[in-house]
Parts: C-alpha cells; sequence; structure tokens
C-alpha cells in the first residue's frame, strides 16, 4: 500500500526541468468495468457492472514506444457460492463481503500520431495484478448472517472469498487494448480507452466453471498531460 502512496504523490513532488520526472506522462482516468459471469445458479445476480478510478505514468522508452504503470480502484460486494465454492459479484441486498480491488498493470504501451493536429492512437499490453482487500460486509449484524454455515453465514464467505482469490493464481490478469488521445489544449489530452483483462489462472484451475467467467471489461476516459512540443 505504500507504494500506491509513493505512487499518487509523485505528481506533487518539485522537480527540475531535465529530470526524469519531467519525462512522465501522467493520466488520470475514470472507467466502467463489466466483470463478466455466467455461473449457472438460479436467481444469481447479473454480471457486475463497476466504476473505478484510475492513476497511470508512462515513461518513454524508444521511438512510439512507452512503459507505462497503472493503477485502477474499484469497490463492490461478493457472495459466495457453496456448490460451486466460487465467489460472485452480487447486489447489495446478497452481499457477505466487501471488496476493494486495486487493479494494478505494468504494460508496453505503442503512440502513434495520426494528424498533425496532435491526435495520437494507443496500443497497449502487459501484465496486471488485482491486489483484492476482503473485509465483512458493512452493515451485518443480524443473527442470521452468522448461522455456522457455509451456505448463509457472511464471516464464513468472506473468509472462503479471500481464500479463493489469493490462491491458485486467480490475482494474475494479463491486459490489453487501445484509445485515443485528443489535444484539448496546449497542456493535456482528452483520451478514450477500451481494456481487456485476460483470467490467465483458468489455464489451470477452474475448469469447472463456464468459459466467460474472469473475464473482465472496460471502457473509459483519461486526463493525459502533455509536453511541450508535442
Amino acid at each position: 500500500m505504500s507504494v500506491l502512496v509513493l505512487f499518487l504523490l509523485l505528481p506533487l513532488m518539485p522537480l527540475g526541468a531535465d529530470s526524469f520526472m519531467s519525462r512522465v506522462h501522467w493520466s488520470y482516468s475514470g472507467s466502467i468495468f463489466i466483470f463478466a459471469a455466467n455461473n449457472g445458479k438460479q436467481g444469481a445476480d447479473p454480471s457486475a457492472v463497476l466504476p473505478s478510478l484510475g492513476l497511470s505514468a508512462a515513461y518513454p522508452v524508444w521511438g512510439p514506444l512507452r512503459l507505462e504503470l497503472t493503477h485502477d480502484l474499484y469497490f463492490t460486494n461478493y457472495e459466495y457460492n457453496a456448490e460451486l465454492e466460487y465467489p460472485m459479484a452480487c447486489n447489495p441486498e446478497n452481499r457477505s463481503a466487501f471488496v476493494m480491488g486495486i487493479l494494478t498493470g505494468f504494460q508496453l504501451t505503442g503512440l502513434f500520431p495520426v494528424s498533425t493536429s496532435g491526435l495520437n492512437v494507443r496500443v497497449f499490453a502487459g501484465p496486471a495484478v488485482d491486489f483484492r482487500i476482503v473485509v465483512l460486509a458493512f452493515g451485518l449484524n443480524h443473527p442470521d448472517d452468522f448461522t455456522g454455515n457455509i451456505e448463509t453465514d457472511a464471516q464464513l464467505q468472506t473468509d472462503a472469498i479471500r481464500r479463493y482469490f489469493w490462491s491458485k493464481g486467480r490475482w494474475l490478469l494479463p491486459t490489453a487494448g487501445a484509445g485515443i488521445d485528443f489535444p484539448i489544449n496546449e497542456k493535456f489530452y482528452l483520451g478514450l480507452d477500451l481494456r481487456v483483462w485476460f483470467p490467465l489462472y483458468r489455464a489451470w484451475t477452474d475448469d469447472h466453471l463456464p468459459k466467460v467467467d474472469g473475464w473482465r471489461f472496460g471502457a473509459g476516459f483519461r486526463i493525459t498531460s502533455r509536453k511541450k512540443g508535442e
């Protein structure tokens, strides 16, 4: 978590004009995530659609290529399907656990100008990790929420959800996507992004689940710093 705090504070630090940090392009974003799911449980909630806020830093390494570090923050509720031994994102009335996810990616980005006005197209791909903090959902205090049975006990379900997310590499989600950036003034670009995260862990686990489970899709906008002369 301290690494994330440092990452958030770096734009505020005073820097020399010729320093390493003066070449970093900072971006601030807002996205909508879709967590695809088709778990087959009658009465299960539909695939989760979640808002997210993000921050990224890109450093040019060669020609059109940049190395980019990204963070996306999201929140959602989960319940646990004891029959499938599988967490499912859910509506608040069905919640057992509250999850804060810090989706962190390290990707190679290609930036390609397509007009003399400063319009750019981006393509990117790389590894990503979902750091999920799993706690008991807020507001659960009724005796019916703590029955001692995994099918109905919120604390037992929360513990099972945490074990699931942090085992067998389920935190590993490589990503790829594309975007376009429009210059809005001398200091900033306005960008649009489309992204997908691949559940690589499905190659060695959870083969009893539908193929779509674990895939994630995102669409959003971002504001990126623009360097002098671009």
